[in-house]
């Protein structure tokens, strides 16, 4: 079973603007409500591609119970850490005139250690031998840097393989527990090891830094550039596919949950590289943060191509 965490979850609303102006009244043509945060994301977008997870979410408030609700209409098993406050609105704003994407993020509930320590060990208790667990996001106002260092080793610690997704602090010592994959992108690890990756190489070099160091996979994704999979044996440049952009926004997610809808299924490196790099261009054509449907990943996964370096 895959297991998603998000621990900062949000009521995703995306906004749709022809010429954003500071300063002035906006007329928004079009507006769409979506559940959001990154676990969530990566669990609607395995829906999609005919997987299924069950999502750990820490939500709070009237605005909390619309995004469970939500959930569950997309058939998505959640499991819910209540707390006080309210679960966060999270503002998308796409001027279709000049091209432009702003997010404007509330911070959310603030929690304390103790809190997030009890979710935690509800997971555990659940979780197998042979799970996948993705631990993917911000985390909440009160939460120590070390949180996803210490989600990482209890889980492990129970035989489930786990994935992160987070940047800065967080991701640094989350990856001090070895989780089985991490997804920075160039800049994120690049600022991790203090200098700059400007080359395929450069990343490549960074990524074995972290496989030397205990890591099983490192997908580094570098935007219109595509990503870099970087393993013990391998390296492989996975080339961009080229589409209309609608929303960019929940892009890495979409290529978290493809990857490890493919570890579940067992696919082999190709498969679910092409897998991974389809899923997320389909989601970038998106308005919004829905996943996209499996027909479109399935359409766009011949025009992935893969190099070894």
């Amino acid at each position: 079973m895959i297991y998603t965490v998000t621990l900062n979850p949000a009521l995703d609303k995306t906004a749709i603007i022809e010429g954003l102006t500071l300063n002035a009244v906006n007329r928004i043509s079009s507006l769409r409500v979506d559940p959001g945060g990154k676990g969530l994301n990566v669990s609607k977008v395995i829906k999609e591609l005919g997987g299924e997870s069950v999502a750990y979410a820490l939500l709070a408030g009237d605005t909390g119970r619309v995004v469970e609700r939500m959930l569950g209409n997309l058939g998505i098993d959640c499991r819910v850490l209540r707390v006080e406050g309210e679960t966060r609105t999270n503002l998308k704003v796409i001027d279709t005139a000049l091209g432009q994407n702003t997010d404007i993020n509330e911070p959310g509930p603030e929690l304390t250690d103790e809190q997030l320590d009890g979710m935690l060990a509800e997971l555990v208790m659940e979780v197998r031998e042979g799970d996948l667990v993705v631990l993917s996001g911000s985390l909440p106002r009160g939460a120590s840097v070390g949180t996803y260092r210490r989600w990482v080793g209890a889980l492990k610690s129970v035989g489930a393989r786990v994935f992160l997704d987070a940047d800065g602090e967080r991701l640094s010592q989350g990856i001090k527990a070895a989780p089985d994959l991490v997804k920075p992108n160039e800049l994120e690890l690049g600022g991790m090891l203090g200098r700059v990756l400007d080359t395929d190489e450069k990343v490549v070099a960074a990524a074995r830094e972290l496989i030397d160091a205990g890591l099983d996979r490192v997908m580094v994704s570098m935007g219109s550039a595509g990503a870099l999979y970087v393993t013990r044996e391998a390296s492989v440049k996975a080339h961009p596919v080229r589409v209309e952009v609608g929303s960019t926004v929940g892009a890495g997610d979409s290529v978290v949950a493809a990857l490890a809808f493919a570890d579940e299924r067992g696919l082999g490196l190709e498969e679910a590289l092409r897998l991974a790099m389809a899923t997320g261009a389909a989601n970038v054509m998106q308005t919004g943060t829905q996943a996209a449907p499996r027909e479109l990943v399935d359409s766009l996964v011949g025009q992935v191509r893969l190099t070894y370096l």
